[in-house]
């Protein structure tokens, strides 16, 4: 292996113990122990304020009033932590409780921060929940599923021309609603200035003291399968230990003061957990980024990476892949992002390989070494920090070995390898739910995440593990043979890189693998037509359907069987939809619910009447 320089980056846990446990079953730990973590989140939360009152805690453009946005607004610790508690008197005040939590319907803004430290010094549980569902959805469904899960005795929402028709639909009339703008109505509501103004008296600092590591934090919701979204219980402990964690798993997290621009919702564990505690627990400083990795909104995220250097920087894989393309000709951006950062990281769905070596090349062309890119595995349940990387070479699908005070589980299963935890940041179950609860938890008390693993080098187990898809993805074909669906995915969207946003495999019983492809809109310069043209016309144009061939064909020469071989492929020209839960708000696909929607497009592909299917023409 060629050894390339990279920037200097520590890494934590180098070395792990295994141990046997009943056949087809082993343990694996870091050899590291998990060192002592605060209590509650807020402890760190008011040390900053006393120790850096000054430092910028958050900030975020300015909305203009006729669009867009301007310069940044900036919220210290000291006004952080101030606020915190005139918000948190304000919820005391009206007895809210882990029975009656603060729901937040919109995105990441001030207010939504405000907020949620206001409910963590109270000790109110406080339940992020997605926009989309009230912006994007049709029905509302899984908003009034939040609600009535949770039933909350308050509502927040920034704006009210936005969500004003979501609160009218599916909110009680008996719910207080808090908005930052606007009035809705017909409806009462309550200004988010009133809560700031409330004056904290000694109730506030007994609440706080009243909290402890298993007092809930949050309810966040899962994105849901098959299933509604299920109401995982974050606690202190989980949080907290999580944190500490990450710092031991990730040095460079306490080496400088940490500088973050992200756009990651908050209603996700990725960014609500993971990188609004990071900031809170090493007293760091957030940009909250309005961008996306949409065509869109990449542009708002360029423009606040030209202006803001971060230490660390946290994204999805299309997130990189724009940021990638950019960096080749975008000479500011190159130089303001790649000036002072210690560490990429991506999670939330595989990155092809392409990509990493892209940006590794406007690198080594910038400043001469590379940026670790590292990455990792958790879920919504695990707070979401499990497993990282060990070294700077990793590649794509590598996961690496699990954090400090986190014992993992092996279990042998149907030929591949089940991973389950244990630990201080893993939830105690779901809200409401004992039945589910208990389907998720093995006998000796492990979560089962459903994930399967392999050693990244039998040889070697303290390189740790790597990615083998979802067990519950995989699938047999007419034949017995198991697909396994994780990575072939991973070898499609790689051999048809960048025109393939995502893949799903069909062929459950059949026998043939085929392959449904949600492109990119890259699609749409390829195929040489005009902007406007409808994706459908984008789709069937010669260039594109010769692109997807040559894909077809260079998959099945490199297929060493069945199970391996795309025999057929169609391309989709309607995207996934968050109602029909074939996606979350962060891009990763839901395989089970696209092959549920579209079961008659994956009967046309199998039985030959679908209008376009494209098959290898070489064996």
């Amino acid at each position: 292996m060629t050894e390339h320089k990279y920037r200097p980056m520590t890494f934590g846990v180098t070395r792990v113990a295994i141990r046997d446990g009943a056949p087809g079953v082993h343990y694996l730990r870091a050899e590291q122990p998990l060192k002592e973590y605060p209590e509650r989140l807020t402890d760190r939360l008011h040390h900053w304020a006393q120790v850096a009152p000054d430092r910028t805690f958050m900030a975020r453009r300015e909305k203009l009033a006729g669009g867009g946005t301007g310069d940044w607004r900036h919220i210290s610790y000291a006004q952080a932590w101030a606020s915190a508690r005139s918000i948190a008197q304000a919820l005391i005040d009206r007895g809210l409780s882990q029975e009656r939590p603060v729901v937040i319907l919109s995105g990441n803004d001030l207010e939504h921060a405000l907020l949620a430290l206001g409910c963590l010094v109270a000790g109110v549980p406080f339940v992020p929940t997605s926009p989309a569902y009230s912006l994007v959805s049709q029905d509302y469904d899984k908003l009034r599923h939040v609600l009535n899960t949770v039933t909350p005795g308050l509502v927040f929402a920034a704006d009210a021309t936005q969500y004003g028709k979501a609160i009218t639909s599916a909110v009680g009339s008996d719910i207080e609603v808090v908005l930052a703008a606007g009035q809705i109505e017909g409806r009462s509501s309550t200004a988010f200035d009133q809560l700031l103004a409330t004056v904290a008296t000694e109730q506030v600092d007994d609440a706080m003291q009243a909290t402890g590591p298993d007092t809930i934090t949050k309810f966040l919701f899962t994105s849901g399968s098959t299933k509604l979204p299920k109401a995982v219980i974050n606690t202190q402990r989980m949080w907290c230990a999580n944190q500490q964690q990450m710092a031991q798993s990730m040095p460079v997290l306490a080496e400088e003061p940490l500088v973050m621009v992200d756009w990651l919702p908050w209603n996700h564990t990725f960014g609500g957990n993971h990188n609004f505690g990071m900031v809170v627990y090493h007293g760091g400083t957030l940009y909250i980024d309005d961008g996306k990795p949409t065509p869109a909104l990449m542009g708002e995220t360029l423009r606040n990476l030209r202006e803001i250097a971060p230490t660390v920087y946290f994204n999805v894989p299309t997130g990189f892949e724009a940021i990638a393309n950019a960096l080749k000709t975008d000479e500011l951006l190159r130089k303001n992002l790649l000036s002072r950062v210690k560490m990429f990281f991506y999670a939330g769905a595989a990155m092809a390989q392409p990509i990493w070596d892209s940006l590794f090349e406007s690198q080594e062309q910038e400043i001469g070494e590379r940026i670790v890119m590292a990455t990792g595995l958790g879920m919504t349940e695990s707070g979401p920090f499990a497993i990282f990387v060990t070294n700077p070479n990793v590649k794509a699908g590598d996961l690496g070995v699990p954090t400090p005070g986190l014992e993992l589980k092996l279990v042998d299963m149907d030929g591949k390898t089940e991973l389950r935890y244990r630990g201080p940041n893993i939830t105690p179950g779901y809200w409401r739910a004992p039945s589910e609860t208990a389907e998720h938890f093995d006998e000796e008390g492990y979560f089962c995440s459903g994930d399967a693993v392999k050693w990244i080098d039998e040889t070697d187990v303290h390189q740790g593990l790597k990615f083998d898809g979802r067990i519950a993805e995989d699938f047999k074909l007419a034949t017995g043979t198991f697909v396994s669906v994780g990575p072939l995915r991973a070898k499609i969207i790689a051999a048809g890189a960048p025109y393939i946003q995502d893949v799903v495999l069909t062929g459950i019983n059949l026998k043939e693998v085929g392959a449904m492809v949600f492109p990119t809109q890259a699609v749409r310069a390829l195929s040489g037509l005009p902007a406007n043209t409808p994706m459908a016309d984008v789709l069937s144009s010669g260039p594109v359907l010769a692109h997807f061939q040559n894909v077809v064909d260079e998959l099945a020469q490199n297929a060493t069987g069945s199970a391996s071989r795309i025999a057929r492929m169609c391309l989709l020209a309607e995207p996934p939809t968050i109602d029909r839960s074939e996606v979350t708000d962060k891009g990763s696909i839901n395989q089970r619910a696209v092959l549920t929607h579209r079961a008659e497009t994956v009967a046309a592909l199998h039985d030959d009447t679908l209008h376009t299917i494209l098959k290898p023409q070489t064996i």
